[in-house]
């Protein structure tokens, strides 16, 4: 894939990773590609290793570090690390992060004796459209923050503002003509001569008393309510006085 995307042999390649899966006959046909191989062991003394060596996380950071500060980061897994890597870098200066499009580039590779390479170059190269880690490939924000950031979260912040300030402006505005039409309307309503006053019926007496008293019996309802409560609940009585 690296080299049908046209990465030559006079590219330097680090391999961030433990132990290999297959050791040295796994390594082979990558090392015949690109001469330039590295890894922690072929750059660092096993003197400047030992105090990582019993620590997986420390060897790890140690693969972080050289990735970060590559020049185009490959990813083969969507790992915590990977992800990480790729929002930082895209966050940092844009550098490009490979994601291989692992679905169909499968297919294409069990079929590579059954076409040219010049015909598998291009095909390659069309599968990973999307897949390059150009700077708009993706819209930033989208998905996890971790893995595709935006690139300034001040820009988006202020950007934000001054579309919330616009709203609220836009807001008082409109609460604004809508007081003026209430004025006019109460102006208008207050034409009216004195003989269109209506007349209210006065209320019986009796009336006023059953109303009282159904105020009043409300008022005890509640009260004798409030009461149980503080007295059955000491510390509530405390919040609720405060």
């Amino acid at each position: 894939m690296l080299r049908a995307l046209g990465y030559g042999c006079d590219v330097h390649i680090y391999v961030a990773s433990g132990e290999v899966y297959g050791g040295e006959e796994t390594l082979r046909p990558l090392k015949a590609l690109f001469p330039n191989f590295y890894s922690k062991d072929t750059i660092a003394t096993k003197e400047e290793l030992g105090p990582f060596l019993a620590f997986s996380s420390r060897m790890a950071a140690l693969d972080f570090i050289v990735c970060d500060e590559s020049d185009v980061f490959v990813t083969n897994n969507n790992g915590n690390m990977a992800r990480i890597l790729a929002g930082r870098r895209k966050y940092f200066g844009h550098k490009p992060t490979i994601r291989p499009n692992a679905k169909t580039l499968y297919r294409l590779f069990l079929s590579r004796n059954n076409m040219t390479w010049e015909e598998f170059s291009s095909r390659i190269c069309t599968l990973q459209k999307g897949f390059m880690g150009e700077p708009k490939e993706v819209r930033p924000g989208r998905g996890e923050f971790h893995e595709n950031p935006s690139t300034c979260i001040c820009e988006d912040s202020e950007a934000m503002g001054k579309v919330k300030a616009d709203s609220r402006h836009k807001k008082h505005r409109k609460l604004d003509d809508s007081s003026r039409k209430d004025v006019m309307v109460s102006d208008d309503q207050n034409d009216y001569d004195d003989n269109d006053v209506p007349e209210w019926p006065d209320l019986d007496e009796d009336e006023e008393d059953e109303s009282g008293s159904k105020e009043k019996h409300l008022s005890n309802v509640t009260g004798s309510d409030y009461g149980a409560v503080i007295s059955d609940e000491p510390e509530l009585e405390a919040m609720l006085s405060d």
